[in-house]
């Protein structure tokens, strides 16, 4: 479907879009008398594919909108993935807390849907089901020495930072002086500079109350002795996958300077003529850094940082090493690589050549991945995905996708927004076509009295308002804008159960 019938105002920004109702999409669901049911639908996930998804559904139909969320607080990767000290990023939770109390949508919290209840049983009970869970999985490395202490996703060192009740307990050992990241999108830089902000940089953002870091994890960063980050990728400068912002957030971070090898921009001032403007944008800002004499001020500003990170390219992990006592990592034996291919084609192959670097953290960030939630829905465990067709899963009417779960673990919360509000248009023109059931369904009532007889407690948002405020609440103890509950069972007792 062509993106050009999308309408975006020029002022506007991701956290306040506006879609104009079209006429094929205007009123969806207005096909039901005045004296039939309001369409029900059940969308499982409450990060932003979930809430744009419902957000589009709410806008453009009558329908009924239960979500369905494994963890007991909604708002998934912009409360759990989105970096501490980019709260601009988290208004969006503005928008979503507007969706969730709408009078025609609801949360249910501490469900876990493939085991407190299946996907059969929610399409049952709804007119329609969208499947909006995301990539809550990382890509393994699959190398030896992988298992040793001191090697970690980068998704669950950004759970342990951020909250993420599964990660609350990681404890990484920051005493080393080197860290490796493998991998170099926006999450390696962001795992980077969290990991090299000098502690009085972050003593500023908490009197700004701009940063909602566990107080777990600021206590182990006021304490790190890790100086040199090396951001490690398989592929060369034309093939990274950060963007030019996090980019410069690298290059400008107070106390660090930049290690890049001129010798590796060799060339690509013509390579990158012909490339699209922000990739373009993105290379002439690196070749600047690695290849231009700094100005007298910059200068000074890096022969006095005791900090410094850098980007290797051409090198593949092959083992990580490990300590004499064989306890713990030590270092990691990187493969050198060749390009080969064209364009999209361009793959990285082992010349034959190794190197070791030695470190005492290793962070992957070659990628996150979705699982399979129910033996009921196909999915792809190459792709990462489940198979579907604008939306539509494959061979499941009545059963739909959303965000990272339909296209894979790529983009940014605005492709995200766009993807979710396609397949909430999707649906509503089956909904119109007559291709899902006409019906009454009995939506959460069914639900919710499988999981009380399966001793499943909800968590409504009207409860998840009252942890908000014990958050706040404790964070202004600290000067913090919040300051997150980590424990489940905390989480219950405060709610009374």
């Amino acid at each position: 479907m062509a993106l050009r019938c999308w309408r975006w105002w020029p002022w506007s920004s991701w956290t306040r879009t506006w879609l104009p109702p079209s006429r094929s999409t205007q009123n969806f669901g207005q096909h039901f008398s005045t004296q039939e049911q309001a369409p029900q639908i059940c969308v499982v996930g409450s990060g932003p594919a979930g809430f744009y998804t419902a957000q589009h559904l709410l806008k453009h139909s009558r329908a009924h909108v239960d979500i369905y969320e494994k963890q007991l607080v909604p708002f998934g990767l912009v409360r759990f993935g989105v970096a501490p000290d980019h709260p601009e990023v988290k208004n969006v939770i503005n928008t979503f807390t507007q969706t969730a109390r709408s009078d025609r949508c609801a949360f249910h919290g501490n469900v876990e849907v493939g085991k407190d209840v299946t996907v059969q049983e929610l399409r049952d009970a709804y007119h329609a089901v969208v499947l909006s869970y995301g990539a809550e999985d990382h890509q393994a490395l699959d190398i030896p020495g992988e298992e040793l202490p001191g090697v970690f996703s980068a998704r669950a060192f950004v759970g342990w930072y951020n909250g993420l009740p599964e990660n609350r307990e990681l404890a990484p050992d920051l005493s080393c002086d080197t860290a490796v990241i493998l991998g170099q999108g926006n999450v390696a830089l962001d795992v980077a500079r969290i990991l090299l902000t000098p502690p009085e940089h972050l003593e500023v953002l908490l009197l700004c109350q701009k940063t909602d870091i566990t107080e777990a994890a600021l206590g182990a960063l006021r304490q790190s002795r890790v100086k040199t980050v090396w951001i490690v990728g398989r592929r060369g400068p034309l093939q990274v996958a950060f963007t030019i912002k996090e980019l410069r957030e690298m290059i400008q971070l107070p106390g660090t300077r930049p290690m890049l090898d001129p010798a590796d921009f060799l060339g690509l001032q013509d390579r990158i003529k012909e490339a699209a403007r922000p990739r373009r944008r993105l290379m002439e800002l690196l070749l600047r850094t690695a290849t231009e004499k700094p100005g007298v001020e910059e200068a000074a500003r890096r022969a006095s940082a005791s900090r410094a990170w850098g980007l290797r390219f051409f090198r593949s992990p092959q083992q990580v090493l490990p300590s004499p006592d064989g306890q713990r990592a030590a270092g990691i034996r990187l493969a050198v690589t060749r390009l080969e291919g064209i364009g999209e084609a361009t793959r990285a192959v082992p010349t034959g050549d190794v190197e070791d670097l030695p470190c005492g953290l290793i962070l992957s960030s070659i990628g996150y991945k979705s699982r399979p939630i129910d033996p009921s829905v196909p999915f792809d465990p190459k792709l990462g995905v489940i198979p579907n067709m604008e939306g539509r899963v494959v061979d499941v009417p009545g059963l739909y996708c959303s965000g990272w779960v339909r296209r894979g673990p790529t983009g940014v919360i605005t492709t995200t927004m766009t993807d979710s509000f396609l397949t909430g248009q999707i649906l509503l023109q089956d909904l119109k076509a007559g291709l899902l059931p006409s019906g009454p369904r009995p939506g959460s009532a069914a639900i919710r009295a499988l999981l009380d007889s399966r001793g499943v407690w909800c968590v409504s948002f009207s409860d998840w308002e009252k942890l908000d405020a014990e958050e706040v609440s404790r964070g202004q103890a600290s000067g913090k804008p919040r300051e997150k509950l980590l424990d489940p069972q905390e989480m219950l007792r405060l709610l009374g159960h």
